[in-house]
C-alpha cells in the first residue's frame, strides 16, 4: 500500500517508508506529552505525517531511528489537524495497539531521503499569522544575532543556552531580508554546525516553519517540528551555495548593517538613509528626538477593528473590517497623530501608530475620545475632537522613538516617519512586538500625503459608534466615544 492509498479508519495492510524525522509533540502551557509526531515518505516521493500516542511509545521509540527505513502493520487512518501542518494529505497514519512496526532490511526499492516543501517571502507574507501549514525556507544568512557574518565570527554559547534562541536575518536570492528565529533544539543544532563550519557557513534551510509578524515586518519561527541544514548537507543548500558563490555580486548587495542598524540613529541619519540609492528595503531605527509640537487641524486618530486594528469601513448599517471578514464589528479609536520632533541634527515629522500614542501619551485614543464627549454632549456626531491635552502636554519630552522606514519613504512619497514604538530614552530596546499588524489603507494615505484627508473617527457606547458610521464614511473621525 502506498500512502496515496490510505484513507480515513483501520487498515489490516502494510506501508513502507523511511522515517525523515519524528518529534515530541506536547501541550505548550502544561508541556504534558501527547505523543510522537513523525514525518514519512513512501517509495513514490510522497510525504504523511504519522502519530505515535503516548502510552505507545515505549513499545516503538527503542526501534526508531531518523533516515532508517521500515514496515508497518495494522494501523488507523486518522484525521489530519488544521492547524500547523507539515504534510499535505488530510490524512495522518496513527499507530494502533495492534500495530506492527520493522526495520525494512535490505530493501531493493529504493526510498528517497527527504522532500522539502518551499515558500519565498511573497507566500510566508501571504500566510503570516493564519497557523496554517508549516514550509520550508532556503537561504543566505546576513547577520547572525546582529553580527555581520564573517570569518572570525564567534557565537556566544552562554548567550544561546540562557535564551535558547537564536536570531538570523537571511535573504533568498534577490528578496527581502527576513529575520528567522531560531528556537530550543533548532538553535543548538544551528549553533553546533556553524561552530563545526569554523564559521564560515553561509547558507541555511530550515524546515516547518511559522510566519509570524515582529516588530510589523513578517519574520519566521522554528517549531518543534523543524530541522536546520547548512551548506553542503543536502541538496537543496549545495544547489543554493552553488548559485551563492557565483553571484556573489548580488548576494552582498543590500548592506546588512545599514538594513538591520540596532544602535540609536540620528534624524539627520534616518534621511541619509532614505536618500541611498541601494537602502531599498524597509527598516525599523532607534531614534532619540524632542517633540517639538502636534500638528493641529488634522485627525489625530482613526476608527479601528477592536480585533485586529486595521481600519474599519462603512457597511449599510454597521462597521466592517475586510481583514476578519466580519461585517458587523465594534470600532475602536486608535492613534493616527502627527508630531513634530527634532535632534542635534535635524527635525522631522512623525506618525504615532496605535500603542505608540498610548506609549507617549499614558492614554488610549478610546479613553481621550470618550472622556471628550461625555464633556461635551451638546455636540453632533460629526464633530471633529480637536487634538487632546495628552499630546499637547508631550511637548518638550524627549523619548527614544522606534521608527519605521517604509517603501513610500524609499520611493520618496513621503518624508514622514511612522512611530511604532515609544520608549523612555534611557529604556533598553524592548523584544518582540513594536508594530501592530495595522493595515489602514486610508490611514496609509494619511502617511503618503502628510495629512487626514480621510480620517477616522467613532463612537464608543456600541449605539453611537453606528450612527457615526451611518452619518459619516468609517474613515472620516468625527463624533466618537468608546466604551
Amino acid at each position: 500500500m502506498f500512502f496515496k492509498d490510505v484513507n480515513f479508519g483501520p487498515h489490516e495492510g502494510e506501508v513502507r517508508f523511511r522515517l525523515i524525522h519524528f518529534w515530541e509533540a506536547r501541550n505548550v502551557l502544561t508541556k504534558l506529552l501527547f505523543g510522537l509526531e513523525m514525518l514519512l515518505i513512501d517509495e513514490e516521493g510522497t510525504v504523511i505525517q504519522g502519530f505515535i500516542p503516548s502510552a505507545r511509545i515505549e513499545t516503538y521509540l527503542p526501534h526508531m531511528k531518523a533516515g532508517g527505513i521500515y514496515r508497518l502493520n495494522n494501523f488507523f487512518g486518522s484525521r489530519n489537524k488544521t492547524l500547523y501542518r507539515v504534510a499535505e494529505p488530510s490524512v495522518v497514519i496513527t499507530f494502533s495497539s495492534t500495530s506492527a512496526l520493522s526495520v525494512l532490511e535490505n530493501s531493493p526499492v529504493c526510498f528517497p531521503d527527504d522532500r522539502f516543501r518551499f515558500h519565498g517571502y511573497e507566500e510566508f507574507d501571504a500566510a503570516c499569522d493564519l497557523k496554517g501549514d508549516l514550509y520550508d525556507y532556503v537561504g543566505h544568512i546576513k547577520l547572525v544575532n546582529g553580527q555581520v557574518l564573517n570569518d572570525s565570527l564567534v557565537l556566544d554559547e552562554s548567550e544561546i543556552a540562557s535564551t535558547r534562541r537564536i536570531l538570523l536575518h537571511v535573504q533568498t536570492h534577490e528578496g527581502p531580508v527576513i529575520k528567522l528565529y531560531l528556537w530550543d533544539k533548532a538553535a543548538f543544532d544551528f549553533s553546533e554546525k556553524f561552530k563545526a563550519s569554523g564559521g564560515t557557513a553561509k547558507v541555511i534551510l530550515v524546515t516547518t516553519l511559522n510566519p509570524k509578524r515582529f516588530g510589523g515586518a513578517l519574520s519566521l519561527s522554528s517549531m518543534a517540528s523543524s530541522r536546520v541544514f547548512m551548506d553542503s548537507d543536502v541538496q537543496a543548500t549545495r544547489d543554493y551555495l552553488a548559485w551563492l558563490v557565483s553571484n556573489s555580486d548580488v548576494a552582498n548587495r543590500v548592506d546588512a548593517d545599514v538594513v538591520t542598524k540596532t544602535e540609536t540613529v540620528t534624524i539627520g541619519e534616518l534621511f541619509s538613509y532614505m536618500k541611498q540609492v541601494a537602502a531599498k528595503v524597509v527598516a525599523w531605527f532607534e531614534c532619540i528626538a524632542t517633540v517639538a509640537d502636534v500638528v493641529h487641524g488634522l485627525s489625530w486618530y482613526y476608527i479601528g477593528c477592536g480585533v485586529c486594528h486595521t481600519k474599519a469601513t462603512k457597511g449599510p448599517t454597521t462597521l466592517m473590517c475586510k481583514k476578519c471578514g466580519k461585517s458587523d464589528i465594534v470600532g475602536v479609536p486608535q492613534f493616527l497623530a502627527k508630531i513634530s520632533v527634532y535632534d542635534k541634527s535635524d527635525q522631522a515629522f512623525f506618525f504615532l501608530l496605535g500603542d505608540a500614542g498610548h506609549e507617549l501619551t499614558g492614554k488610549k485614543a478610546s479613553e481621550l475620545v470618550e472622556s471628550y464627549f461625555e464633556a461635551n454632549e451638546s455636540v453632533r456626531d460629526d464633530h471633529i475632537v480637536p487634538v487632546p491635552q495628552a499630546l499637547s502636554d508631550t511637548i518638550g519630552q524627549t523619548r527614544k522613538f522606534i521608527v519605521k522606514v517604509s517603501n513610500h519613504n524609499l520611493t520618496g512619497k513621503t518624508q514622514s516617519l511612522t512611530v511604532t514604538k515609544v520608549l523612555h530614552s534611557d529604556d533598553p530596546e524592548l523584544e518582540g512586538e513594536l508594530e501592530e499588524d495595522v493595515i489602514i489603507p486610508a490611514a496609509q494615505k494619511t502617511l503618503d500625503d502628510g495629512g487626514a484627508e480621510d480620517d477616522p473617527s467613532m463612537d464608543s457606547k456600541g449605539e453611537k459608534v453606528k450612527r457615526a458610521a451611518q452619518n459619516d464614511e468609517a474613515g472620516d473621525p468625527k463624533r466618537a466615544k468608546c466604551g
